[in-house]
């Protein structure tokens, strides 16, 4: 049952705790609109404050493309900052303002999928290109069809990935040099080699199984303690960025808050009885 509506984006709850986000523009290939990537920090925002949302699990509709990109028509535009006319650049530390502008709100737009409290699986299928993989790479799993074709396209059309790839893409899988390959040439690599690089957790068959496999998984973390599961990804995006020594300082401090929760008790009476624990709401 949808309990939001956006323009090409369909919000449901389709189980307990469990969202679902599905890129809604099949006709174009779940291209990406300026409309589009600024939807999506009001759908992650109100979906991390939302108390019935534990997990999050986000796909695209259709059966050719999780996203083929940023919307290339679109983009084109006269007047935009992919496309601007001799007046817009006129005086290039005006312009270079105004692109620096835009490029901190797009990279923002993308950046609420991990800024969002809640634990995000991202399902990908059939193309995936630009755009898909910077969305990507922000999740917290990510999972795909065996039809999965993947690239990092920006420097086929003239510019450096700016948005989340290159900042986010070499933390996540396991080759550096692999990671500047694929993003120096653009070339399309499939789901194999994602898998075996670690891009992504597993690969099956079609949409259908790789869909089930998303909701036995976030059906397992949605049963877990809220407050646990949220202090573990952020602890876990913490540390990431910082060294071990801050790190250890951060969650110290901010566990000696969160061990408070009635959770703790829960869990433990849970364990020595062997029934399933029950949390509530946060």
């Amino acid at each position: 049952m949808a309990t939001k509506s956006y323009n090409h984006f369909t919000v449901s709850i389709p189980q307990e705790w469990i969202a679902h986000v599905e890129i809604n523009r099949p006709e174009k290939l779940n291209a990406f609109t300026e409309e589009m990537w600024l939807t999506l920090p009001k759908v992650f925002d109100a979906l991390s404050d939302d108390p019935r949302v534990r997990v999050i699990i986000l796909s695209g509709a259709g059966d050719k493309a999780f996203s083929a990109g940023l919307d290339l028509q679109s983009a084109a535009v006269p007047g935009s900052v992919f496309n601007p006319r001799p007046e817009d650049v006129a005086d290039g530390a005006r312009f270079a303002t105004k692109f620096r502008r835009f490029a901190y709100k797009f990279q923002d737009c993308v950046s609420s999928i991990e800024r969002c409290e809640k634990p995000v699986i991202c399902v990908l299928h059939g193309i995936s290109l630009g755009i898909a993989v910077d969305i990507s790479v922000c999740a917290d799993l990510r999972i795909c069809t065996s039809n999965t074709s993947f690239s990092v396209k920006e420097v086929d059309i003239g510019v450096a990935s700016d948005v989340s790839t290159l900042s986010r893409l070499p933390k996540v899988v396991g080759s550096y040099s692999w990671v500047k390959e694929v993003c120096l040439t653009a070339r399309t690599f499939g789901a194999e080699e994602a898998l075996r690089v670690g891009l992504v957790n597993s690969i099956f068959e079609n949409k259908a199984g790789a869909m089930q496999e998303a909701s036995r998984i976030a059906a397992v973390i949605a049963s877990k303690s809220p407050v646990a599961v949220q202090a573990t990804k952020n602890f876990l995006d913490w540390n990431r960025d910082h060294d071990i020594a801050t790190g250890l300082k951060y969650t110290a401090v901010f566990n000696a808050a969160a061990i408070n929760t009635k959770d703790v008790p829960v869990a433990m009476a849970a364990a020595r009885t062997k029934v399933t624990p029950k949390f509530e709401k946060l």
